[in-house]
């Protein structure tokens, strides 16, 4: 178990929080999020975009393979994403100029988002690419609607070995969380902590991919962190997943009590 100094680490709070509402694609932070027990973040990875057959009549979870994602497909950095939630209306930008928006709760608003993204991607994929929505719960890579959370001291212990900053969004989590000791957040597995007014269960450590390698600002891969997690810390994880079990109101600056 990891212990923490009062002495000598701020109090843990929330320091950022972010949503992905299309599954590959760009984040947006957010100001407040309302966590509901069994759920994760509202939209978060509501929307993907298909590799292939996605049957949009029973929208049903499926693995990230079936998908468009960075691990595979650099090229969606270059693309920024904003969803409006009580329009449902989705807007993609390429370097700050909108190049298409559509309401993506119906077939002819993704179907118009769709056809840019065919030409945008053409030569990325096997079949036309589609933007799908998900079921209830959207599509994370883990199967389940949980929270995906990352201590800032951990990613500055990172950027300490590779010797260079690493953004935050590359590692694409919910929440991030400041005043805490690297790696502390992995000792967390197994227990519950509350978030403000809230509760979650942390269940796991999240295992990193070469989603990592892609610089969200450039679209290029020009590092290795799986490799640099596995060679100086002897695992390739960095955060956690919590399942919420006590819903409520966050925000940042909230605080986090193991």
């Amino acid at each position: 178990m990891l212990h923490r100094s009062m002495a000598n680490v701020p109090f843990p709070h929330v320091a950022a929080l972010h949503r992905y509402p299309v599954k590959g694609l760009s984040a947006e932070a957010l100001d407040t999020v309302d966590l509901v027990p069994g759920q994760g973040f509202p939209d978060d990875r509501r929307f993907a975009i298909a590799l292939g057959a996605y049957d949009q009549t029973e929208p049903a979870w499926a693995p990230k393979s079936a998908f468009f994602q960075l691990a595979r497909h650099a090229r969606l950095a270059r693309l920024e994403s904003r969803y409006d939630t009580a329009s449902e209306v989705l807007t993609l930008s390429r370097s700050g100029k909108p190049v298409v928006h559509g309401k993506v709760t119906d077939p002819q608003g993704r179907g118009v988002i769709g056809e840019i993204l065919s030409a945008f991607l053409a030569g990325e994929g096997q079949g036309r690419p589609r933007l799908v929505e998900g079921p209830a719960g959207g599509l994370p890579d883990c199967g389940e609607a949980l929270v995906s959370i990352i201590g800032d001291a951990s990613l500055a212990d990172l950027a300490r070995v590779v010797g260079r900053p690493v953004e935050r969004l590359r590692f694409r989590a919910n929440l991030y969380v400041a005043g805490m000791r690297p790696w502390e957040e992995l000792g967390w597995v197994g227990r519950e902590i509350a978030i403000g007014p809230t509760r979650l269960e942390v269940v796991d450590r999240i295992g990193r991919c070469a989603a990592t390698n892609v610089d969200p600002a450039t679209a290029e891969r020009d590092m290795n962190l799986p490799r640099a997690l596995q060679e100086a810390f002897g695992h390739a994880d960095m955060g956690v997943y919590a399942r919420v079990i006590a819903g409520g109101r966050i925000a940042p600056a909230d605080a986090v009590t193991p």
